[in-house]
């Protein structure tokens, strides 16, 4: 027996809306097809040459407060047995629909949500960058939105998505494990999609550290323990914390003339400076741009890392 789905994608408009669109009128989806406009200002159409022929679109304007508010817009005005979320920068691979379809069939009544697989296409000709690697991540993420189908009786009974993380990271992983705690199951379906690695200004990876405080706000909701229920690298937050506080001890020591300490806890703060460059270095293509960039970076992060992630602590302390 086949399962009924609706698709649900929330979108800022970037011009990479149009391909999704695009390959899901080439698979001739059965399904509806939400978009969350979650843009602040909507200025321009959402789809500036217009809906594909054949494939019925409709628009949601969101509130323009992250993709965990704007999927639960989606998904509850959703009417079928499934929901299907996908991210509007990925783009499903030949048979895509067909596979889903088969995914849903297959799944007993226990279970609430399958994955389809992701892949990254890196550079034939080179290592990839620093950035390319951090997206190539994703093949490795459980539970990712770019490509999940919720039964929406599931969403209805854990709330879905918490609006409380504002931006694309860890809501997937929060809603995983809240599903898990209901008792449902998680399992991986056949499908794929491909995640392109679209264009990131150089010092992206600064920017990136604010997820530090959704793993805060993660530790206050799901304890010491989450990182190994769903499957998320460790991280270097111990590491971040050090150097920040070899950094901070150095200019004070030197405020008082204590020479001493001042010097050896600048040694420490460029040491560990050194350790991350070079890490995220080595496995680069370590053109004169990369390694410029993630030198420059490399002093930025501890402290963009370790002050979102304090101040996530803070905002975590004040939850009910």
């Amino acid at each position: 027996m086949s399962a009924s789905y609706d698709i649900v994608v929330p979108t800022v408009g970037r011009p990479c809306l149009g391909v999704l669109l695009d390959a899901l009128a080439a698979e001739g989806v059965d399904a509806d097809v939400i978009l969350v406009d979650d843009r602040r200002r909507a200025t321009t159409p959402l789809i500036p040459n217009g809906a594909p022929a054949g494939l019925p679109v409709e628009v949601l304007r969101g509130r323009g407060q992250g993709p965990a508010a704007a999927r639960n817009l989606g998904w509850r005005a959703a009417r079928r047995e499934w929901v299907a979320f996908l991210d509007d920068d990925v783009v499903p691979e030949p048979g895509w629909a067909a596979s889903l379809a088969d995914d849903l069939a297959a799944c007993p009544p226990d279970v609430a949500a399958t994955q389809g697989g992701l892949v990254v296409p890196l550079p034939p000709d080179r290592r990839p960058t620093d950035w390319e690697r951090n997206v190539a991540g994703l093949e490795r993420a459980r539970w990712a939105t770019a490509d999940m189908a919720y039964r929406r009786r599931m969403l209805e009974a854990v709330g879905g998505f918490d609006e409380r993380f504002p931006r694309a990271y860890r809501e997937d992983a929060d809603l995983g494990l809240r599903v898990l705690d209901a008792g449902g199951r998680i399992v991986t379906g056949q499908r794929w999609i491909s995640h392109p690695v679209r264009p990131a200004p150089w010092h992206v990876s600064v920017g990136k550290q604010a997820g530090n405080a959704d793993d805060a706000l993660m530790d206050a909701l799901h304890g010491p323990d989450w990182r190994r229920r769903a499957g998320a690298p460790p991280g270097r937050r111990r590491r971040h914390l050090a150097v920040v506080g070899a950094a901070g001890t150095s200019v004070a020591a030197a405020l008082v003339q204590r020479r001493a300490l001042a010097l050896a806890a600048g040694v420490a703060w460029g040491v560990g400076t050194a350790e991350l460059a070079w890490r995220r270095i080595a496995p680069g293509p370590r053109t004169p741009g990369e390694v410029a960039a993630m030198v420059a970076t490399s002093v930025a992060l501890p402290f963009a890392a370790s002050g979102h992630w304090l101040a996530g602590r803070l905002r975590a302390r004040r939850l009910p």
